[in-house]
């Protein structure tokens, strides 16, 4: 009876702190409205994984103008892409001549063309930054490891993954359809699982392959992130971020915890 008492006292006391506290953020009053967007590789990619997509088709090209015409009522004043810093300035005078003129002839289309740079026009955004960083590491890493201690679990989750594709193809799917997939938390996890965390289940005796290749795929994103930190910014910016889907989960889970930035919800744009 006694202990049952104290867990009621408990149980209040939480009750009563957690109505205090629900109102307070940990957010800066002017924190940056960013609209942070997963996509698949509309073009040529060195992803193990990509899309059948045929960038070149008219049809795929005005399912991605529609979806770009939705996204351009956020009214984004920057727009931060998968290119590296360093083609910054030829990556701002190719966006110019796309504003000048859309129909201009492309060689060989992406999503920075296909998607992000019609946002811009169409939401007459004036400033673009590439936040890449490209660092090789072996993905692959559980079929060089001998004797580990846990790659059953890795095995498993792949296999489960392998029947819900099977199940579930992207390749059946309209463009609108494959990019509310990706957005789903729950794809998110899949994508931060198959490119790092089950990495980690992947280890001999007193080693940790696993986890050391996952840690270069966690640095691509920290120094991409720390890229984004590097953006002048000012408090009645708006941000547009297109990036491929694991790179945008790992910056929605720093964006959720930063004061700085506030996300603004995907699903709302991602509509037919």
């Amino acid at each position: 009876m006694k202990k049952s008492l104290v867990v009621i006292l408990i149980s209040l006391f939480i009750s009563h702190l957690q109505a205090q506290t629900s109102d307070i953020s940990l957010k800066f009053d002017d924190a940056i409205p960013v609209l942070n967007l997963g996509t698949f590789h509309m073009g040529y990619s060195p992803d193990a994984n990509t899309t059948e997509f045929d960038e070149y088709d008219k049809n795929n090209i005005a399912q991605v103008h529609q979806i770009a015409k939705a996204i351009a009522e956020f009214k984004p004043t920057i727009i931060i892409v998968e290119t590296p810093p360093s083609y910054n300035e030829e990556l701002k005078k190719y966006y110019q001549e796309y504003l000048k003129n859309p129909d201009m002839e492309i060689e060989e289309p992406s999503e920075l063309e296909l998607l992000a740079f019609e946002v811009g026009r169409l939401a007459n955004t004036q400033h673009i930054y590439g936040v890449d960083f490209q660092a090789g590491y072996n993905y692959q890493i559980a079929e060089y490891v001998e004797y580990s201690k846990d790659t059953d679990t890795y095995y498993r989750y792949m296999e489960m993954l392998e029947k819900l594709e099977k199940e579930f193809s992207a390749n059946e799917k309209t463009v609108l359809e494959h990019l509310q997939m990706i957005n789903d938390s729950r794809y998110f996890d899949v994508l931060l699982n198959i490119n790092a965390d089950m990495l980690m289940h992947v280890s001999s005796e007193g080693k940790s392959e696993g986890a050391d290749e996952a840690a270069k795929f966690y640095h691509r994103n920290l120094v991409m992130y720390s890229n984004i930190n590097q953006i002048p910014m000012h408090k009645d910016d708006r941000v547009f971020i297109l990036m491929g889907g694991a790179h945008t989960a790992f910056f929605k889970m720093w964006m959720e915890r930063s004061p700085k930035y506030k996300l603004v919800d995907v699903s709302a744009y991602l509509h037919p």
